[in-house]
């Protein structure tokens, strides 16, 4: 088996294993959401982040409170119609002198 292979195979057996964990620790937590190391301390060190410091040095997560922060501020698309009443909207407001867009 190639190198490469068995990488990328190793690296699917540590996201199947990192899945069945409730609990996750810094770099777990950092590869899990995909952040950067950097900016996960930064969430953390400003409280914009749910975490846990049990010790007081050492930082933890809770994958599922991971998961909810994660699906915050959902976007739902717009389809055609929306699109139409909205640009409808925005050129009358526009016309009467009072768009805030």
């Amino acid at each position: 088996m190639e190198l490469q292979q068995l990488e990328q195979r190793l690296r699917n057996i540590e996201t199947l294993l990192l899945t069945q964990k409730t609990v996750l620790n810094f770099d777990e937590a950092a590869s899990y959401t995909g952040l950067s190391k950097s900016y996960l301390y930064k969430l953390t060190s400003t409280a914009q982040i749910p975490h846990f410091k049990p010790q007081g040095k050492h930082i933890y997560f809770s994958k599922l409170e991971l998961d909810q922060w994660l699906q915050r501020n959902a976007v739902t698309p717009l389809n055609d119609t929306d699109i139409e009443e909205q640009a409808a909207t925005y050129i009358t407001l526009k016309k009467m002198g009072g768009a805030s867009c």
